[in-house]
């Protein structure tokens, strides 16, 4: 059974940080890019982070933005989003997403193959 169950969320201070788990299991895992979506209520889903298999490649939705770090451990089929000084638009459930492919260079949430079922995230003011 393919699985991705993500872990990390909870409630935090504007300025805070969490960082999140992702756990994979039940598919090839180095074969995969692994993304970070999030999903705030009332709007869609948005990449947030990605990371490839081989090299590590990394693509942001705001490379400037320098608050979120995405990165992975083949060898534990464990992904990681380490978030720092979060502000309360950060709040959203927070996806893992697994996409076969060697890199992505733009999230698109249609294009994955398989989904975990999210973790909240709140930032207060």
């Amino acid at each position: 059974e393919v699985q991705l169950v993500e872990s990390g969320g909870g409630s935090v201070q504007a300025g805070g940080s969490l960082t999140l788990s992702c756990a994979a299991s039940g598919f090839t895992f180095e074969d995969y890019v692994i993304l970070w979506f999030r999903q705030a209520p009332g709007k869609e889903r948005k990449g947030v982070a990605c990371i490839g298999s081989e090299h590590g490649t990394t693509t942001y939705d705001d490379p400037r933005q320098g608050r979120f770090t995405i990165f992975r451990d083949n060898a534990k089929n464990m992904v990681y989003l380490q978030m720092n000084d979060l502000r309360p638009e950060d709040s959203a459930v927070y996806y893992c997403a697994a996409e076969k492919a060697l890199v992505v260079a733009t999230m698109i949430a249609s294009a994955v193959d398989y989904w975990g079922k999210g973790t909240l995230v709140t930032v207060s003011s």
